[in-house]
């Protein structure tokens, strides 16, 4: 069984919502649906693929707007993020009419929120929580060590790091959450993130401009 990622960046913010999924079982998840679900979904049918759930790395209007709707559409749960970003999924609405999205955006509320240490899976691929504050009070990673791959959300950028200038945002906590819990989980280990490219932690540890 080997893990896959496709990668659909949606809405104006040009965020990666990402479908990982195996690519023998065609079974996956959606990671940070942020919106266009139309598009998510197509791209699933496209590919075959049965959801068995959502993933929240967090609970910015970016990465959350289209939980609600994709999850109604599929019939799955939401998962994530950690309970303390309660408040921001609470208030999506209210983000939306404040950066003046047309797309409708609804409140969410997960089915189950994820502590460090709890693991999630799909298609037998296990996957470790890692709660990683700093970009927002209540951001998550997930890590599946078999394939050492991580995803990151808006923690960690290739050669930047999470904006912490929102409300919940502390800098300092950030890079606690980047040096204490994910770099020392090895040079080798891949990530995707919830803007741009991806990479490794080894080259972020060596040449990131916030960690050097």
């Amino acid at each position: 069984m080997s893990i896959r990622a496709g990668i659909i960046p949606v809405t104006p913010f040009q965020q990666n919502c990402t479908i990982l999924f195996d690519e023998g079982e065609k079974r996956g998840v959606v990671v940070d649906p942020g919106g266009e679900v139309d598009r998510i979904r197509e791209a699933i049918e496209q590919a075959g693929l049965a959801v068995e759930a959502i993933w929240l790395t967090h609970g910015h209007i970016d990465h959350a707007g289209g939980a609600m709707d994709l999850k109604e559409a599929l019939g799955v749960k939401i998962l994530g993020p950690h309970e303390v970003d309660r408040e921001l999924l609470l208030n999506l609405e209210a983000q939306a009419r404040m950066f003046g999205l047309s797309d409708p955006v609804r409140d969410v509320a997960p089915d189950r929120f994820l502590d460090e240490g709890e693991g999630v899976s799909f298609a037998g691929h296990e996957f470790k929580v890692f709660h990683c504050p700093g970009h927002s009070p209540g951001h998550i990673v997930f890590y599946n060590e078999a394939a050492k791959f991580a995803h990151v959300g808006d923690v960690l950028f290739h050669g930047s790091i999470g904006r912490t200038d929102l409300p919940g945002g502390d800098h300092a906590a950030l890079i606690r959450s980047i040096k204490e819990k994910l770099l020392p989980l090895g040079d080798d280990i891949g990530f995707l993130c919830g803007h741009g490219p991806g990479g490794r932690f080894g080259e972020e540890r060596r040449t990131n401009p916030f960690l050097v």
